[in-house]
């Protein structure tokens, strides 16, 4: 059985601000309290909103490095609410669209419609448990431990749909990040944490993926030394111990 903290090693490492991080700290705190208080309805509701993050952050990094490709998925979409998705500055902000809606985006990165119906049904147990229906859910451990199973299942399933993403975020911050006097911090552990790791809000996973990158595929590159020593010092400062 997974463990249910397994979660926190899909979600960001580090944040862009403080209030991000506080919200996710809040969210497991509280899966934490009213799960040892055998709460399991309100405890599955925050486990539930760790994965909808988790889905917010995934699309983020779709939206970031597949711009393209983000914006012909939104057809359909009105004008300004297009714009309010396009001009987000926070994974957070696409929290406008409805959870079912929005978990479509992953077949920009390969889910079929298959695997979205599955990867929403977890909206579906989430409306059960809080919705004011006369009915208590999830009111056994054994219950709520197969549905966190069940969760765990579907991150990591869409973390290995996520892996080309995970590479072009890299790609293209070497590419861009390799000369120390031309970007925005001339330490290259600055500029990994701040740009790297807070902007593409990596994960632990990401980061594990990353750390076995074979490099030596941009060795055509003309800057291919530069860039070499900008992942080497990511591989340093971020090296599983």
């Amino acid at each position: 059985m997974a463990k249910a903290s397994d979660i926190l090693t899909y979600l960001p490492n580090s944040f862009k601000t403080r209030d991000e991080q506080d919200y996710i700290n809040f969210l497991w705190e509280s899966y934490e309290s009213n799960y040892n208080n055998e709460k399991y309805p309100f405890a599955f509701i925050a486990f539930h909103m760790l994965y909808m993050s988790f889905v917010y952050f995934e699309v983020w990094q779709i939206k970031e490095n597949r711009t393209a490709d983000f914006e012909k998925a939104m057809v359909g979409f009105g004008k300004d609410f297009e714009n309010k998705l396009m001009s987000a500055t926070t994974p957070f902000a696409f929290v406008e669209l409805g959870e079912s809606n929005f978990i479509r985006f992953l077949k920009l990165i390969g889910c079929d419609n298959s695997k979205i119906g599955t990867y929403c049904s977890s909206v579906k147990s989430r409306n059960d448990a809080a919705h004011s229906n006369g009915r208590i859910f999830f009111n056994d451990q054994t219950i709520i431990d197969r549905k966190v199973d069940e969760v765990l299942r579907y991150v990591d399933e869409i973390q290995t749909h996520s892996h080309p993403i995970i590479e072009e975020c890299l790609i293209t911050f070497l590419k861009d990040s390799f000369d120390a006097d031309d970007r925005e911090y001339f330490d290259d552990s600055d500029q990994v944490r701040e740009i790297f790791i807070h902007g593409n809000y990596l994960s632990q996973k990401d980061i594990e993926q990353l750390l076995t990158f074979d490099i030596t595929q941009l060795s055509a590159e003309t800057n291919y030394t530069e860039m070499e020593t900008l992942f080497n010092a990511f591989k340093t400062e971020y090296a599983i111990t």
